[in-house]
């Protein structure tokens, strides 16, 4: 994967595959607000959260469940 490094001044954006827009919508003290428009399909994340979503989803496929509790719940009906 290849990282492509833009300079954009405030107002102004860069359009991603012709269907999202990322916009600066401010520059301030370190932080750049961003502003962006995509179609509702298509979901966005900030990466840590996306990260953290990929975590715990990994967790769970390796869970297995005790299904003591469910067989003996459909026992005593």
């Amino acid at each position: 994967m290849n990282l492509l490094v833009l300079s954009r001044k405030k107002g102004e954006s860069v359009i991603i595959d012709g269907m999202i827009e990322v916009q600066i919508l401010d520059m301030d003290e370190g932080k750049v607000k961003l502003g962006i428009t995509a179609p509702k399909k298509i979901e966005i994340f900030r990466k840590e959260v996306y990260e953290e979503i990929i975590k715990e989803n990994m967790e769970a496929a390796n869970i297995y469940p005790d299904m003591t509790g469910l067989k003996n719940f459909f026992q005593k009906k």
